[in-house]
């Protein structure tokens, strides 16, 4: 290495323009070593930040990746693959992770360490020097000049004396202080040099060990994983562009043949009037009343299903029923100047619907829809919800399945709560927990997604009877049980937060090899606007069902302390027998141990036949024993 300058320490005493000259170049590039030095020292600070938050955003992201199975995303389904595969990467990240936390370490110790103590000790320092100094200077200087001051004339021994000695103290002070300050800044020249290199040597090392452990955490194993992931990412990018081209056709195929349709009212030639239809769906505008001479008209989609007219606003996960269309009328009406209106009229003329269809096309197939499914009707008759309602009356007859039809009468008649609900199943899942209303919550969203994927939009119908023992479904036409659930079994329900006409609940039944094991299975269901309903009279079954068998237990109870009283009345009574026989005997002893004489008032102490026999008996004794 060169060599390097340096201020001359023997000179110092002098302090010659030269030596002072000289140290205002020092002076000079020391500032230019401190701005530098400042520089570089935020650019390595920018580095050390840089790889602490790289090292943290390294292990934000390894932790998302393994809570990517606890995700729940409505079209994700339980994809095994995605999730095993996301837990490789999580596995691997974090070790990387680990390696960025070991760098940033590193350069924390190695690099950051080094120019923090040049810039905060050493350049520090020769800062204090300096000032030191040139207040060492200026009091030299104050010095001399009050000594070139001394009178010659009128010299003063002791002002003489005073200025010498400050001369003296001041020149010392001056020297001492120039003298560390030459070797300070004669050092600084070597710190200089360690300062810059340290730094960069402890950074390219902790690089070369951050990558050695990185080499070695990628092996031939990560390798053969990543050339697997990368062409799985290539199928699914064909695959996508092969579905997005197939979708753009279809697109396109159907700009084409929907053109005609963006008409509001197509023309009939064109697009003719199918009068087969038995059932109907679209978007139909229906008039409510909102006073005795103003109405409002809200534009909901009806559909069709059995014998009832559903319908469903926007944003519903299930439709409603509207109206029980079985047998009903339709005509068309006029209707406040609007177009293509029609009266729907149920059976026993209490409930009527106007409604409005966008197009004479969707009218007429309206109509014509109904009166097919009445001749549907008339050839398979299915009873209205009041006559299937009038069917759960017991009557004497036995169903085409061989059971009664009597049997929910004779099965539930002592039960205090018969509440009957119109249901349709939409589903059942077995679930891990049975504690917490949310699992019915998630269930109906698995459920509905499902039904929603798989284009599952229809629903059997059923009557829910809710009693104190029991839920039943019952079929509407046959009245024949489908399913029968313990009421001590039924552990959980709930209605849906939003949609109230959805409600389930959690059945806990064994299951498996082993009776002990316990299983729950959620059973979800729709309603007409009833959910609620249904799971409050769920609840008060399950009350009424709790207050009876604590009656019964109390009953039992109290049962049983009388029969412990009557035993122990029993046995009282026999110990009271005993002691009144033993108080007998000792009485009839006494008795029998005194001669029968008669009382001084002339009466006769009577003896009872035994009694006599026990006296003839005991006065034999005596004789045979005088006798012995």
């Amino acid at each position: 290495m060169p060599g390097i300058d340096k201020l001359p320490i023997e000179e110092t005493l002098e302090d010659s323009p030269q030596t002072r000259s000289l140290l205002g170049v020092f002076e000079e590039d020391a500032t230019a070593i401190s701005n530098y030095m400042n520089q570089l020292y935020q650019a390595m600070h920018r580095i050390y930040d840089a790889q602490n938050e790289l090292s943290a955003a390294t292990h934000l992201t390894s932790k998302l990746l393994k809570e990517y199975e606890k995700q729940r995303f409505p079209l994700g389904g339980d994809d095994e693959v995605m999730s095993s595969t996301l837990q490789q990467f999580s596995k691997v990240i974090d070790e990387l992770s680990s390696c960025h936390a070991v760098l940033s370490t590193q350069l924390a110790d190695a690099m950051m360490f080094p120019i923090t103590q040049f810039k905060e000790r050493d350049l520090k320092e020769i800062l204090t020097l300096k000032e030191v100094f040139q207040i060492a200077s200026n009091d030299h200087d104050a010095a001399i000049h009050r000594y070139s001051r001394l009178s010659k004339k009128r010299e003063n021994d002791k002002a003489k004396y005073e200025v010498t000695e400050d001369v003296y103290t001041s020149r010392k002070k001056q020297h001492q202080t120039m003298m560390h300050y030459f070797c300070a800044l004669n050092t600084l020249q070597y710190k200089k040099k360690i300062a810059l290199l340290e730094p960069l040597l402890g950074y390219m090392q902790a690089q070369i060990s951050f990558f050695k452990m990185g080499s070695e955490n990628l092996n031939e194993q990560l390798e053969e994983f990543l050339t697997n992931i990368g062409a799985s990412v290539q199928n699914v990018r064909r695959e996508m562009d092969s579905d997005i081209e197939t979708m753009q056709q279809t697109i396109e195929d159907l700009e084409i043949a929907s053109d005609p349709l963006y008409v509001p009212d197509p023309d009939p030639m064109k697009f003719p009037v199918n009068r087969n239809l038995t059932r109907k769906a679209g978007y139909l505008n229906a008039r409510n009343k909102t006073g005795l001479v103003s109405s409002t008209w809200d534009r909901q989609f009806y559909f069709t299903q059995g014998g009832n007219l559903m319908s469903q606003a926007r944003g519903d996960v299930a439709g409603g029923l509207a109206m029980d269309i079985d047998n009903c009328s339709v005509m068309a009406v006029d209707c406040e100047d609007r177009r293509y209106c029609f009266q729907i009229t149920s059976f026993d003329g209490k409930k009527s619907s106007i409604l409005q269809a966008e197009s004479k096309k969707d009218h007429e197939e309206e109509t014509a829809a109904r009166v097919n499914q009445s001749a549907l009707e008339a050839v398979t008759p299915s009873p209205s919800f009041q006559q299937r309602h009038e069917s759960l009356r017991p009557v004497g007859r036995t169903n085409p399945f061989g059971e009664s039809g009597g049997g929910t009468k004779s099965e539930t008649e002592d039960s205090i709560l018969h509440q009957l609900f119109i249901v349709r199943f939409l589903g059942s899942m077995e679930v891990k927990s049975d504690n917490n209303p949310d699992v019915v919550y998630e269930t109906m969203r698995q459920i509905l997604a499902a039904r929603a994927i798989h284009n599952i939009f229809r629903m059997t119908e059923s009557h829910l009877l809710v009693t104190c023992d029991c839920l039943k479904l019952i079929d509407p036409q046959t009245q024949v049980t489908r399913l029968t659930f313990p009421l001590p079994s039924v552990v959980l329900y709930a209605t849906h937060q939003e949609n109230k006409r959805l409600f389930g609940f959690v059945l806990r039944t064994s299951g498996g090899r082993s009776e002990s094991h316990l299983s729950s299975v959620c059973y979800i269901f729709e309603s007409n606007n009833e959910g609620e309903k249904i799971c409050d009279s769920v609840g008060l079954a399950k009350q009424i069902a709790l207050h009876a068998e604590l009656d019964r237990r109390a009953s039992e109870k109290q049962k049983e302390i009388e029969r412990v009283k009557e035993k122990q009345q029993k046995e009282l009574s026999k110990q009271k027998q005993i002691e009144k026989d033993l108080e007998e005997q000792s009485r009839l002893i006494a008795a029998s141990s005194r001669p029968n004489q008669a009382s001084s008032e002339g009466q006769f102490v009577v003896l009872s036949s035994s009694q006599s026999e026990e006296s003839d008996l005991g006065e034999e004794g005596k004789k045979r024993e005088s006798e012995a």
